[in-house]
């Protein structure tokens, strides 16, 4: 949507007619919310814009066939380092040699992607975030073998699309995520113990550090599914790092398949 917005040309790949239509009607969806915002005193503008976006739009459920006129693949599949590199193998065999391949990995080594193909210079993170349309900030991941042109040319599409770029090496988490998630792994042991309720510390974090949203509103949104695994991988890493431990009830909400907002029941009960 981003991309599409500031007059790139886009095509979204996913593996169904039916997935691509569901996504194409939240794009949609999500630009008519931005125009009402962007363009409440002028109606035909944002109707203009919105038809514009979607012109620069196009979907296909066949990646490899697409990637031939491509000048920068951004990918966004299942949190799978094996799936993902599947991927990019194909990719690369059909993709131009000026083609830039990037991730949207929030836990996975970019470095272990890169090494699938055999562009490791052309080959980074976009770390985007979510909701995409409303968050301002893409870290952009340089790994050791990253060029300097290919990590200028993140930077500029970063830009390019309206957003605020940060550089990051390639370190578990990045910058947001490494501190963020010890940081909800600490709420949970911190409620683990009895030192204080869940609620009482989501209040806390909110009103005395400013946060939106308390740790474990935070946890439920995310999916507790997903921070098990960053926090499991991380773990694997650095067994003896004492903030990548995992938590007895984070394992015992995932088992029992409370994952938060998306289940309807996590840390939190959803109606």
């Amino acid at each position: 949507q981003v991309a599409a917005a500031s007059g790139h040309t886009v095509v979204l790949v996913d593996q169904s007619d039916e997935i691509l239509k569901k996504s194409t009607k939240g794009i949609e969806e999500s630009l008519k919310r931005v125009t009402k915002k962007k363009f409440a005193d002028k109606p035909e503008a944002g109707t203009e814009f919105i038809k514009n976006t979607l012109k620069n739009l196009t979907t296909s459920t066949d990646a490899a066939s697409v990637v031939h006129s491509t000048d920068l693949v951004i990918e966004a599949i299942v949190e799978n380092l094996e799936v993902k590199n599947e991927l990019f193998k194909t990719l690369d065999k059909f993709a131009p040699e000026h083609t830039i391949f990037a991730s949207n990995t929030s836990s996975l080594q970019i470095t272990k992607m890169a090494n699938a193909t055999t562009r490791q210079d052309r080959f980074g993170g976009l770390h985007f975030f979510n909701p995409v349309p409303m968050m301002k900030l893409v870290e952009v991941i340089k790994t050791p073998m990253t060029s300097q042109k290919t990590f200028e040319s993140l930077m500029d599409f970063s830009k390019a699309v309206g957003k605020s770029p940060v550089s990051c090496k390639d370190t578990p988490g990045f910058i947001v995520n490494r501190l963020l998630v010890p940081y909800m792994m600490e709420a949970v042991r911190l409620f683990e113990r009895g030192d204080a309720s869940k609620e009482d510390i989501d209040v806390a974090m909110k009103l005395g550090a400013g946060y939106p949203m308390g740790p474990f509103e935070l946890l439920d949104y995310v999916g507790l599914d997903t921070s098990k695994y960053i926090i499991d991988g991380w773990h694997s890493l650095e067994p003896n790092n004492p903030l990548f431990a995992p938590s007895p009830l984070l394992n015992k909400l995932v088992e029992e398949k409370k994952l938060g907002k998306k289940t309807g029941e996590g840390f939190y009960k959803y109606k």
